[in-house]
């Protein structure tokens, strides 16, 4: 079985680790009401995608009263 030769360093170890981060989500502007909206997604507050009407924002909400 292979057994390191030394013991990695805590400085290496961190030095190896540096590139280990996490990348904040990326956001758009919905063409139509300009809130933030994730890409290739449905936008929440008038409910359309690429120029479409897909949900019908103001029944949904009636409905869920």
């Amino acid at each position: 079985m292979a057994v390191p030769f030394r013991k990695t360093s805590k400085t290496r170890k961190r030095m190896r680790r540096t590139h280990y981060k996490i990348s904040e989500n990326a956001v758009t502007k919905c063409p139509k009401c300009g809130n933030p909206v994730r890409p290739h997604r449905v936008c929440a507050s008038c409910g359309t995608y690429k120029g479409k009407e897909v949900i019908n924002i103001e029944n949904d909400t009636k409905t869920a009263e």
